[in-house]
């Protein structure tokens, strides 16, 4: 199994978004269900690549929108446990969970306020 770390960008286009990143910079196109979202990669870099229809952009609450929307996308194999757990230590949440075509995931932020998503996929 390839190990990558992941980052999500919120882009207004998937496809032109893909078609950059893929033909100017190198990348590799993994999955693209597009219009919603696209993963590309570049060595041990995945972007996520989340359009207006994909559960990644509707994660971010209104009050975080704007700059700053990107976050680190980290892999979790049981969110309800996770939620529990960081909510026991006081973690701010800075969103609600939420439902997407792809699996359910929150926001959190660390002490800086930079946003860090946690992400349990569909099975």
């Amino acid at each position: 199994m390839d190990t990558f770390a992941s980052v999500r960008y919120i882009v207004d286009d998937v496809p032109a978004a893909s078609f950059f990143y893929t033909t100017h910079l190198g990348f590799i196109l993994r999955s693209n269900p597009a219009p919603a979202f696209a993963d590309v990669t570049l060595g041990p870099l995945r972007l996520l690549l989340s359009g207006p229809q994909s559960s990644g952009a509707r994660a971010t609450p209104d009050e975080t929108a704007g700059p700053g929307r990107n976050r680190i996308h980290l892999i979790v194999d049981d969110l309800d446990t996770e939620i529990d757990r960081l909510q026991a230590a006081e973690v701010p949440f800075r969103s609600e969970l939420t439902t997407g075509p792809g699996g359910r995931q929150i926001l959190i932020a660390d002490p800086a306020g930079n946003l860090v998503e946690l992400f349990q996929p569909a099975t």
